[in-house]
């Protein structure tokens, strides 16, 4: 009896100690935990049975092993499907130190989570080149503008979305006091309603469709306004440069990030291990069917987009609530991104930033991606796949007298051209960016984040602040680790 004593006393100080461990934890800088006490505390179980498993290695899921793994779990895994670790972001080698990003890469104030992992991981940043005159081409004209003071005049439409945005929560806007009335307009609805002009609504047209990956004609309007509402409600930091969400890069490309957290969680994470099947995830212990076998662990965190869970086959089914929302979940923003190199960025020498839009051509957005340095000239762009042809020589071609048009003769010649459809690339991809359609989140917001069984929900979509963009995977990443480890505290008080 005294030894029965002594160990269930034992047991409810090691309970106590991780409660006390998990009640220090901060979503905002990471888990701040003890790792020694936590990992006395973490129950052994069967060896077979990981604490945690999460599907994903891009920065949500990489910043969620990362938070376990410094709390003291080292029973977990991550499984990636690609051959490489990173998601959403991938940097093209351009030699001698340089790259150029395929996918996501800006980031800018307010966006504390993803500047506090990039300090932590001695990845330096540096400023965006913005600075000389943008140029518009629409038809055989050409115009030119300098924005390098700032965005430009304040907008009254820009001011009334910006007041818009206070009252819808980013956190969950279909809570909004008006939020089904709202979310029956599409933005381009509203900018018909308040009488934009042309000129106007080529600009809006522009900006919009980089962030979200579609026409204003196909997005919410409630959606907008929630990633407005991340962006200190101001449209201006949710779009600019000079001050916004785009005003900062990451020295080695915003993949370094990735394969830092990576390497340190070494043999944990698998790569070109799709999870293809997941059975019991309303047991005690889940199996999960990779390429590479059967999995079984206590806790999964999906850090996947959406729409891409529906790849996976669910054994029992999802409830109908969670698994409509991923069949609906629109994935057709995929986007496709081309990189011209120069031997020198020699825009830059006429006055101009590197930033050209095309009204009615391939190019919606080019801009100065080079080095910090300035070693080379790199002239990134956002193009409308439909209008650019995908043999990548007459791609090239064709940007290239695009940007002749602009910059003079010199343009005709790069050195080096990549080309990243992220369509087209693999099938774990789908879409890069949020393109939610009016009526979507006040029907179907309620099933994002909550979690189901033993499955929590993770990736971008799912953040509470700047859904969508890198700095939204990794706070969700934050969010579902803490999760996790509740959830596994909650488990060992009632075994």
């Amino acid at each position: 009896m005294a030894s029965e004593n002594h160990d269930l006393s034992l047991t409810a100080r090691r309970r106590r100690l991780l409660l006390q461990a998990i009640g220090s934890a901060t979503l905002v800088g990471g888990i701040a935990l003890s790792g020694r006490a936590t990992a006395q505390v973490l129950r052994a179980g069967q060896a077979d049975v990981l604490d945690v498993v999460i599907i994903g290695a891009g920065l949500a899921g990489l910043t969620a092993a990362r938070d376990l793994q410094r709390a003291g779990c080292e029973s977990l895994a991550v499984l990636e499907a690609r051959d490489r670790v990173g998601g959403r972001t991938y940097n093209h080698d351009l030699g001698n130190g340089v790259v150029s990003e395929a996918g996501g890469q800006w980031i800018g104030p307010g966006q504390t989570s993803i500047f506090d992992l990039a300090r932590e991981l001695e990845v330096d940043t540096f400023p965006t080149y913005y600075q000389g005159k943008n140029v518009y081409l629409v038809g055989g004209a050409k115009y030119e503008e300098d924005l390098t003071s700032g965005q430009g005049a304040s907008n009254p439409i820009t001011e009334k979305l910006n007041e818009l945005a206070r009252g819808v929560p980013s956190k969950e806007p279909w809570t909004a006091a008006d939020a089904a009335a709202i979310d029956q307009l599409s933005v381009g609805q509203w900018l018909a309603q308040q009488g934009v002009d042309n000129q106007a609504r080529l600009s809006f047209d522009a900006s919009i469709g980089l962030t979200t990956g579609t026409p204003p004609s196909n997005l919410a309007l409630l959606h907008y306004l929630s990633l407005i509402n991340s962006a200190d409600c101001s449209m201006e930091k949710l779009e600019g440069f000079k001050g916004g969400a785009q005003e900062t890069r990451f020295v080695g490309g915003s993949q370094i990030l990735s394969i830092k957290m990576a390497e340190a969680l070494g043999d944990k994470v698998k790569l070109s291990c799709p999870v293809r099947r997941i059975v019991g995830w309303d047991r005690d212990v889940v199996e999960l069917h990779t390429d590479q076998g059967v999995i079984r662990a206590r806790q999964v965190i999906a850090a996947l987009h959406p729409a891409l869970c529906n790849q996976i086959v669910f054994d029992p089914p999802l409830p109908d609530g969670r698994a409509q929302l991923q069949r609906l979940w629109p994935s057709h923003a995929p986007m496709r991104k081309t990189v011209h190199v120069y031997k020198r960025p020699f825009w830059r020498e006429q006055g101009l930033n590197g930033q050209i839009t095309q009204a009615d051509g391939p190019l919606i957005l080019s801009y100065d991606n080079s080095p910090p340095d300035g070693s080379v000239g790199v002239l990134a762009a956002f193009v409308r796949t439909a209008q650019l042809p995908h043999d990548p020589k007459r791609a090239e071609s064709t940007l290239s007298a695009i940007y002749a048009q602009v910059l003079g003769d010199e343009a005709l010649h790069p050195t080096q051209y990549h080309d990243h459809d992220w369509g087209k690339v693999d099938p774990w991809t789908l879409t890069c960016v949020g393109s939610i359609p009016p009526g979507f989140l006040t029907r179907w917001g309620q099933y994002l984040k909550p979690p189901v069984g033993r499955l929590i929900w993770s990736g971008t979509e799912t953040a509470d602040l700047w859904a969508s963009g890198m700095d939204g995977a990794v706070r969700s990443g934050h969010r579902a680790a803490l999760e996790a480890l509740q959830a596994l505290v909650k488990a060992g008080r009632s075994a």
